[in-house]
This record gives structure tokens, sequence and C-alpha cells, in this order.
């Protein structure tokens, strides 16, 4: 059983980039997994559960912050993503990957520490999209899905793969407190 933590946009805009996916009828990715942003993969993450108190305490830790979505970017032609601006992420990211202490080797393998890259991926071509369709919708989201939200993440979402390549909400874990 596969896990990973993601923070969800509000609803109306989580709608927004579910519709604006769906129009590439190649575009797969809203059957894996509704938009997110990854905050911790699936590295260290079993299914025995031992990990989620862990993760709830450090949650508890961390204060809601604001978080803001940014224009499009992309890795290379396969993959296109809204930027995300708050160092918070990334502060609360390597918190998770240090209480989780995966391997050095699942740590590199999903591009966690100083290889981690916050983001909302719009589309994919491993999950079915071409260079051309990628480049496409990197010009419609552009004028789209302006403008970007920025919101106050107050808790985390807790996703579990319920079959391959299939992941759906599992457990909402609540931030701490605004200070």
């Amino acid at each position: 059983m596969k896990y990973f933590i993601g923070i969800i946009p509000p609803e109306d805009y989580k709608e927004k980039i579910v519709a604006f996916r769906d129009r590439w009828s190649s575009n797969d990715l809203n059957d894996v997994v509704e938009p997110h942003i990854t905050v911790k993969a699936q590295g260290g993450l079993h299914g025995d559960l031992q990990w989620l108190e862990k993760v709830r305490q450090t949650c508890s830790s961390v204060q809601t912050f604001p978080l803001t979505l940014s224009v499009p970017g992309s890795f290379g032609s396969e993959v296109l993503f809204l930027s995300v601006e708050t160092g918070k992420v990334i502060d609360l990211h390597r918190r998770l990957v240090n209480v989780i202490s995966p391997s050095q080797e699942l740590v590199d393998g999903y591009f966690e520490m100083d290889k981690y890259h916050p983001h909302l991926t719009l589309g994919q071509t491993c999950w079915g999209m071409n260079g051309t369709e990628i480049q496409e919708m990197e010009q419609l989201a552009m004028s789209e899905l302006a403008p970007y939200p920025t919101f106050n993440v107050h808790f985390v979402r807790v996703y579990k793969e319920l079959e391959s390549n299939r992941y759906v909400p599992f457990a909402d874990i609540p931030l701490g407190a605004k200070g």
C-alpha cells in the first residue's frame, strides 16, 4: 500500500483545474488523483501506518500559512505545472521527510529535500499527453487559470493508493493554529 501527503487548493479552484485538465481527452491525471501539491512523496510511508502519528505531531507544530499558486512552469517537455510561491511548503516538506526518515535512495528517487520543487501538476506525458498538448496546455493555462489564488493552508491530506496509480483521500491532518 502506498501513501503520500499533499495540500489541496480551495474547492472552487480545484474544480476549475479538474475541468481544465479534462479538456484534453488524453490527460488521465484526473483519474489518478485530485489536484494537489505534494508535500511528502511515497518514500517511507508504508502500509503499517506507524508514520501517521509522527506526521500528526509534526503538523500540529506547524502554524497555518498562506500559499500562492503562480504561473505555469515545466519539467522539460514532459510535465506542466502551476508554480507554488512560499518557502513554508519547503519547510513543511523538510520536517516531514526528517520525521519519516526514508532511505537516501528513496529521498533521491522521489526528488525530495534539496531536489524538492513544490508544484501542482496540470498535465504529464506519463499520464497520456504528448509534448504538443503540453505546450498548448501551457499557453491556455496562462490565460484561463489566472488569476492565481492565494489561500491559507490549514491542513494536509494523506492519500492512499486504492489500486495501481489511483489515489484517494485517506485522512486530513490539521496544522497547528495560527500564532
